[in-house]
């Protein structure tokens, strides 16, 4: 046997070695992700409770609604596998794609902190940032105009809105609160002048209860892409194919309609979208 017969045969041999050392799980990493999610049958994404129009769950059926849901079926059938939506919140939709609890978490407002947990995909579509009030004076206002310590301003605390306070409302007087709902009670009660939130919450939260006024697009218009959360540890061709499904679904309109389909039940229409806003920034 020459010298190179013997090398070849012995790297074989290590190679065979390797593959059969390896445990069950090495191996099943050593799988694409796109072959992982084909195997189980099943694309896992992470799901919020009560966050019309994004997410809602029928506490009869089980079965989930919103535009990120449909986006979700509409990716898990280009993939060939059912969808599975995953119960979490916002803060822990990051934490479950970290683990592998889920494949993907839509609907995330594309924080620069977030990206530091998990990948960004291309933008699905881009939110507004507005004010929510049922005063009149306020319509019109640009954030530089709001930026005034005789307005009062509530916001949940942490969130992409309250990096919005910090950066164009430092002289506002700033209410945050743990969670929305005790901010949008803040402006219920008269504490607050308006809340800040994104277009599509204000417009369901305004539908709900009409006693909250005006959903307010003050400029200069800041926009925000809310993207899919993968985990930096998936292969190449996961990461390429998630964000090809959000840039051919942006571009050809289909995420804009799943999204008007979402707010039908709300009885809100393209129309009825505040002047200024674009789903495409």
């Amino acid at each position: 046997m020459t010298l190179l017969k013997r090398l070849a045969t012995a790297a074989a041999l290590a190679a065979a070695a390797l593959s059969i050392s390896l445990s069950p799980a090495q191996a099943q990493q050593q799988k694409s992700k796109v072959d992982q999610i084909r195997a189980r049958g099943v694309l896992r994404m992470a799901g919020i409770l009560n966050e019309d129009p994004y997410f809602s769950k029928d506490p009869r059926t089980g079965e989930w609604h919103g535009f990120a849901v449909a986006m979700g079926r509409d990716m898990a059938k280009d993939l060939g596998v059912k969808l599975q939506v995953v119960e979490s919140s916002w803060a822990n939709s990051i934490l479950d794609v970290e683990s592998g609890k889920v494949d993907v978490a839509f609907a995330l407002t594309a924080l620069p902190k977030r990206a530091l947990a998990v990948k960004f995909s291309h933008p699905t579509y881009y939110n507004s940032f507005v004010i929510i009030s049922p005063k009149a004076e306020l319509d019109g206002l640009s954030w530089a105009q709001l930026n005034n310590p005789k307005y009062t301003i509530a916001v949940d605390l942490g969130s992409a809105q309250d990096q919005i306070t910090k950066q164009y409302l430092p002289k506002a007087h700033i209410l945050r609160f743990q969670t929305r709902d005790q901010a949008v009670l803040a402006l219920t009660t008269g504490k607050a002048d308006a809340v800040i939130n994104t277009v599509l919450n204000g417009m369901v939260m305004v539908k709900k209860n009409p006693a909250l006024g005006k959903v307010i697009v003050p400029k200069p218009l800041l926009s925000s892409p809310s993207v899919i959360g993968i985990n930096y540890n998936t292969d190449d061709q996961w990461k390429s194919f998630v964000s090809a499904w959000a840039d051919y679904n942006r571009r050809v309109g289909n995420n804009q309609t799943w999204i008007i389909d979402g707010l039908k039940p709300f009885g809100i229409t393209l129309d009825d979208l505040p002047k200024g806003f674009s789903f495409n920034g």
